[in-house]
């Protein structure tokens, strides 16, 4: 499978045009999108998007059957993925973009990641069942077919059956951090994650920055870390960002000479407020990530 599906794309991606659309992180419902990576391709285009990345959590598994429907579509396609991380007890995000698929030490690192995504829900649902809500994992497992069990099949399956009203209150009571059926977990490192990216071709980028929280100080201190091990990028622009937002991550960029990623985060159609596409376009004093894509 190649990285790109359009040749001429290297001499077209190196700047952002009225006629160019990017977004660069989105999910299938090889993880946790609502989608399958065919219609997600197709809602995509639909919404002006000229150039996607698909960026399931810790899987490559929907990067073939997009593809393909981006060549179909005449879209260009970028193979990417979102891995999870643990860095100082947090939980941190790398989007690998124009990655190789096929490579074994990015194969051989998410199998791993995945085998914890198995335990991690398992034992949600055994924590689930000590609140008198039993047998989730069945339906859960079936819910994600071939794909990634997530937090938000566990709040889908909270919501459906009337424990909660909302899929945040399903967080918010159950499955967020120190409530009821949470389990912390200890995901990839951030120079495991890093190391799979780069040996794999691709661009390590830091996934919305700002969600996580951080004071400045320890802002600095990942940034640093994340350059340290081989980051290149880190996200600027993310749906429903504000102008604030986007100054403050632009800063971080421009201090750690990092380039600037572009990416919705999309997972369902359903959430009104996050769209394919729908992103304000980057400061002209930074660089787009897309300038580093090579075929």
């Amino acid at each position: 499978m190649a990285n790109i599906s359009d040749t001429s794309l290297s001499a077209n991606l190196t700047h952002k045009t009225m006629t160019e659309l990017f977004d660069l992180h989105c999910h299938s419902n090889a993880s946790d999108g609502a989608l399958s990576p065919q219609a997600l391709m197709q809602r995509a285009q639909q919404q002006g998007v000229t150039c996607l990345a698909l960026t399931d959590h810790d899987t490559i598994n929907g990067l073939a059957a997009a593809e393909q429907q981006a060549k179909a579509l005449n879209m260009r396609f970028i193979s990417g993925i979102e891995i999870s991380v643990t860095w100082e007890n947090h939980c941190l995000h790398v989007v690998g973009l124009n990655i190789d698929p096929n490579n074994q030490a990015l194969q051989l690192g998410i199998t791993g990641l995945q085998s914890i995504r198995v335990e991690r829900a398992q034992k949600i649902a055994h924590k689930l069942a000590q609140k008198r809500i039993p047998d989730v994992y069945a339906a859960v497992l079936d819910a994600a077919g071939s794909g990634m069990i997530t937090r938000s099949h566990f709040a889908d399956y909270l919501l459906k059956n009337g424990h909660v009203s909302t899929q945040q209150e399903a967080f918010d009571r159950y499955l967020g951090q120190g409530k009821a059926a949470y389990v912390s977990t200890t995901w990839a490192s951030l120079p495991e994650a890093v190391a799979w990216i780069t040996k794999a071709g691709g661009v390590a980028v830091l996934a919305h920055p700002l969600r996580y929280k951080l004071s400045t100080r320890w802002m600095n201190r990942l940034l640093t870390a994340f350059k340290s091990v081989g980051g290149q990028g880190i996200e600027v622009i993310t749906a429903r960002c504000s102008a604030d937002e986007i100054a403050v991550v632009s800063k971080y960029a421009r201090n750690f000479e990092l380039l600037a990623s572009i990416g919705s985060d999309f997972h369902n159609p359903a959430n009104q407020w996050v769209e394919l596409g729908r992103l304000q376009a980057l400061p002209p004093n930074l660089t787009p990530i897309w300038q580093s894509f090579k075929l």
